[in-house]
């Protein structure tokens, strides 16, 4: 990292940052470039390892490329803040991300469920929020064990 004073070292702190996210931006593999999609996803850290669960239709061009090659790439991001200082003529941004990769599995149906209570818990305060089990077989649910992670923060001036 270019600019290590901005480096989130702390796994806890990386953690609690992507609780702040919303999105996930996934990348996979496509012919050579990069296929990116923004995702609602889940979270599950512990033992100093991430996993990241989503969901999609059981099938279509996502799909293809998981099963074609596991691998992939993601970034999520949060507190952002623009900040005009116009007697200077400067912008700049205050943020917080993380990027990382890994490989995707797709889960089984005795997974599923487990793993769609993560996603509606990173958006759900309510513990337990409710969603209709008859989505469970018509959904695709996916995980991505992450093998490498980095969070940076730049604060507001």
């Amino acid at each position: 990292m270019r600019q290590q004073n901005r480096e989130i070292k702390d796994f806890n702190e990386i953690v609690e940052v992507m609780k702040k996210c919303d999105v996930c931006r996934l990348a996979l593999n496509d012919e050579g470039y990069p296929y990116i999609i923004p995702l609602n996803f889940g979270m599950d850290a512990s033992d100093g390892k991430i996993t990241l669960y989503f969901h999609s239709a059981l099938e279509g061009y996502k799909v293809d490329l998981i099963k074609k090659d596991p691998r992939a790439s993601f970034e999520m991001d949060c507190n952002h803040l623009l900040q005009y200082f116009e007697d200077k003529g400067y912008c700049t941004m205050a943020y917080e991300s993380v990027i990382g990769r890994g490989m995707i599995r797709i889960l089984g149906e005795n997974d599923k469920k487990a793993a769609l209570q993560k996603l509606m818990a990173q958006y759900h305060s309510d513990e337990g929020a409710y969603f209709n089990p008859a989505a469970i077989d018509r959904t695709l649910v996916y995980a991505l064990e992450v093998q490498s992670i980095t969070g940076k923060r730049k604060l507001p001036k």
